[in-house]
């Protein structure tokens, strides 16, 4: 079953067998004025739905008559436009700068806490004055050994101040960055085939995809040729694409290939779901799904099918009507749900229809092609592929930090028993694909298996997640990782569980670590101790789900203090998830 392919549409195929395919061609499309005059409709008057954004010499810039009332970050787009410091040379003059010099300007000191963002670049004032984040592109988490040993390349220079993560949006996060090294850095990664570019701030975030594409057994399609096309189209091939860098707010999208639902469309704001029409493969739309510290939504049925070829038109439709209509004074109000809400979703879906080739969009297929009744699986330990002989091997990364050193054995893993390719995860983890199963007893006995990154860790282990937290985030009240790893082993000390129970983590309600979608969810906040002392704490979140019946779970206690978690999450266990205390030997402490 295939995608129809025409001279002017790309073809892709639903079950491939072939493991190594990739898109070979390049996707790259031109910007189209936004509509000028819009019909009057019934629900929203016309003078609403007036594109608040212009294109002025290759950039999309706000008109003047919608500039009352914005938000600072707007105002900061308004007097330079950030990608001119990647598309214009920008970034070398900058990078030349002593950090004094930079200080001395506020244009200069919003290039680097700002509109840096747009090549990925995150300036850790608070904790790490003067060094950076880097956020990579990685479509589909799918990632090389050469892509893993760079990487360590470039945190090993920066000692204890450089690491890495893995992220809950299935890419790679750099830390300890200099700007003098940006320029270097960044052609660096371009020698590789990565790229940094809009993945932070008013731009499209990392397109997420099945971790397992191309060698699950139960693959419903490959998604691998969409993520990667999407990001192709988002950064026009790594060049830089100012048609879609000036959104609203930060903007997820996500391409389902698996009945697990391992990519978490229901929190994506545009999300592509497998379903068939009138025997053509192709895609039912959901829209709107977000986090923000005010408020938490679930996606929405579009009321839309696209075909396979449609997968870039149907996202630089939507992409374009958000662009186009989106709010753009309260931060907090400015994600496109917001939007959904406030036109509707027929207006705004008619919006989109505007936007497509032919101004035309199908209604949604009866059904799409997830099976509602599904375990969804595990993909930690060994498990065998679509490929005779041939397995893939998850591996626990804690709360998905690395070091430079087991960067680089995990590339000469992927090297020694697979084919030098790497799989990221949005639970953190990694996956080593296509290993010979003659190999696999010898990897498994690999001491970075043994000693760290554990194909079978605990139960409570397997599916915890925290954000990167105040020890490098200006904006996270407490610190997660250390501290999520800590409750998790005392925890595990005093009881047992017969199941996974996911335990997430965030420091701020930015909510990063996804704490709504977790079993039992931590987000940081200030809280007072018994003596009514100013302390470290979370408020818990209980009854997240995943999956084809998902819902965001709701707050169950506010303001506890850090220090009194581990009773309360063994409480917690034993009377919903049914745990057990474990015996202890008498003496034990």
């Amino acid at each position: 079953m295939a995608a129809s392919s025409s001279s002017s549409s790309f073809s892709v195929r639903f079950l491939t067998p072939c493991l190594s395919s990739r898109p070979k061609r390049t996707w790259v499309i031109s910007a189209t004025p936004a509509p000028a005059q819009v019909a009057s409709s019934p629900e929203v008057d016309a003078s609403r739905l007036e594109p608040r954004v212009e294109e002025r010499d290759g950039y999309w810039v706000l008109k003047e008559k919608f500039r009352q009332g914005i938000n600072p970050q707007e105002k900061v787009k308004l007097e330079r436009e950030p990608m001119k410091l990647f598309m214009q040379g920008g970034i070398d003059e900058l990078a030349k700068m002593s950090l004094e010099e930079i200080e001395s300007s506020k244009l200069t000191k919003d290039d680097i806490d700002v509109r840096l963002k747009w090549l990925g670049l995150f300036h850790r004032r608070k904790h790490q004055y003067g060094r950076f984040m880097m956020r990579l592109k990685l479509p589909n988490g799918v990632t090389t050994s050469a892509q893993t040993r760079y990487l360590a390349s470039v945190i090993r220079k920066y000692g204890k101040e450089g690491c890495a993560d893995v992220t809950t949006r299935q890419n790679w996060q750099i830390r300890g960055v200099v700007l003098p090294d940006v320029p270097e850095i960044l052609k660096g990664l371009a020698d590789v085939g990565l790229t940094s570019l809009q993945s932070g701030m008013d731009n499209v975030r990392n397109p997420v995809g099945n971790p397992l594409a191309g060698f699950d057994p139960d693959e419903i399609v490959d998604t691998r040729p969409y993520t990667n096309l999407l990001s192709q189209f988002i950064t026009a091939n790594s060049l830089g694409n100012p048609t879609v860098s000036n959104l609203p707010r930060k903007w997820n999208v996500c391409v389902v290939g698996s009945h697990d639902l391992y990519e978490h469309p229901h929190i994506n704001d545009l999300a592509y779901m497998p379903a068939e029409k009138d025997g053509r493969s192709g895609f039912n739309l959901l829209v709107g799904g977000f986090f923000s510290p005010k408020r938490c939504a679930e996606a929405i049925p579009l009321d839309a099918w696209v075909s396979a070829d449609d997968v870039i038109r149907s996202c630089k439709a939507v992409l374009e009507a958000y662009r186009d209509l989106g709010t753009r004074g309260n931060r907090q109000k400015c994600r496109m749900m917001w939007l959904i809400d406030e036109l509707g979703i027929e207006v705004f879906r008619g919006e989109v229809e505007k936007r497509m080739p032919g101004k035309n969009l199908e209604r949604a297929a009866e059904k799409d092609l997830i099976k509602k009744q599904w375990e969804r699986r595990d993909y930690l330990g060994v498990h065998p592929q679509k490929q005779e002989g041939l397995s893939y091997v998850g591996l626990h990364i804690p709360v998905g930090r690395v070091q430079a050193d087991e960067m680089d054995e995990l590339g000469r893993l992927a090297d020694q028993y697979g084919t030098g390719e790497l799989r990221l995860t949005v639970e953190q983890n990694i996956i080593i694909p296509n290993v010979d199963n003659s190999k696999l007893e010898a990897l498994l006995k690999e001491p970075l298996l043994k000693d760290r990154f554990s194909p079978e860790p605990s139960l409570l282990m397997k599916t915890l997640v925290a954000c990167t937290g105040n020890q490098f985030c200006g904006q996270a009240i407490i610190e997660t990782k250390a501290r999520a790893l800590k409750v998790t082993e005392e925890v595990e000390r005093q009881v047992a569980v017969t199941r996974p129970v996911r335990m997430h983590w965030t420091g701020c309600p930015n909510t990063c670590g996804q704490v709504q979608v977790a079993d039992i969810g931590f987000m940081g906040c200030m809280a007072r101790d018994e003596n009514g002392k100013a302390c470290e704490g979370v408020d818990i979140f209980l009854g997240g789900k995943i999956g084809s019946d998902s819902h965001l779970g709701e707050v169950y206690k506010k303001g506890v203090p850090c220090k009194d978690l581990v009773p309360l999450v063994v409480d917690l266990l034993v009377k919903n998830f049914g745990a057990v205390p474990r015996n202890r030997e008498e003496g034990e402490e």
